[in-house]
């Protein structure tokens, strides 16, 4: 199945914040989220595709399969739906962002994310600090990577 990559409109907010629920809820499942559902939803809908660079994977079928955002040099968030995990749309998202911002890419993940490293390092993403998580409002201990060409 095809699977279009391009910048989100405000009628995509429901069904990101809704790949993004699925995709954390998923791949974090230990993590407390200091934000309710429809407090992302909101969030998702009022700040990060108006004000930031957010991208979405499209499936054929119409339906957001897939996320990033970009906010200048940093990859702020990259969410699949489980079901599209493994199928290389990461790596297109990765692609997609060191072609928009080719000095260079910095994010955070959170240390209980092992999957979530091996990719970054995969797409040569170098760890450079570690916290524990007084920093962010997970409260969750994590790893800020950082790419360079």
């Amino acid at each position: 199945m095809t699977v279009l990559l391009r910048r989100a409109v405000p009628a995509d907010a429901r069904a990101t914040a809704d790949v993004w629920l699925r995709s954390f809820g998923a791949a974090l499942p230990t993590v407390v989220r200091p934000r309710s559902d429809d407090e992302v939803r909101a969030y998702i809908r009022d700040v990060v595709i108006p004000l930031r660079e957010t991208w979405v994977a499209e499936a054929e079928d119409g339906r957001i399969v897939g996320m990033m955002v970009l906010d200048g040099p940093l990859l702020s968030q990259l969410y699949l739906d489980p079901a599209r995990q493994g199928r290389g749309l990461g790596d297109r998202f990765v692609a997609l962002a060191k072609e928009r911002v080719p000095a260079g890419l910095t994010l955070w993940t959170f240390q209980v994310n092992e999957p979530a490293h091996r990719f970054y390092e995969r797409h040569g993403f170098v760890a450079v600090e570690r916290t524990d998580g007084s920093g962010n409002e997970e409260r969750e201990p994590d790893v800020r990577y950082v790419w360079r060409p």
